[in-house]
């Protein structure tokens, strides 16, 4: 079983910053990308970056420049550093993983945490 728990999210004013993290355990044999989705009320989720096992990172449009994935292997975690917040920058952010389980064979499995909530006020 795998599991992935975030932490770092809560409120903050427009124009501060927030770092999420994202732990991932449990029967993991190797995570492939990483990444954080976001879903505001009455929206669809969407992706707001990414990040290879290697280091290539992808952002969605509307956060280049003001925030930056990065990962620590080691310790199977993900991390969000987001500033210059705007009130639209609010909703609930999802880590997400794709790995390999420790099973044999191994299963490709497309893991998500619980979501932590980030809300800017103007």
């Amino acid at each position: 079983q795998v599991q992935l728990v975030e932490s770092g999210g809560g409120l903050v004013q427009a124009g501060g910053s927030l770092r999420l993290s994202c732990a991932a355990s449990g029967s993991i044999f190797i995570i492939n990308a990483m990444g954080w989705y976001r879903q505001a009320p009455g929206k669809q989720r969407e992706l707001v970056a990414t990040i290879t096992s290697g280091g290539s990172t992808n952002y969605a449009d509307s956060v280049k420049g003001r925030f930056t994935i990065s990962r620590d292997n080691a310790k199977n975690t993900v991390y969000l550093q987001m500033n210059s917040l705007k009130p639209e920058d609010t909703a609930v952010y999802y880590c997400n993983a794709d790995l390999y389980d420790s099973s044999w064979p191994p299963n490709d499995l497309d893991a998500w945490g619980q979501g932590t909530l980030v809300t800017v006020s103007s």
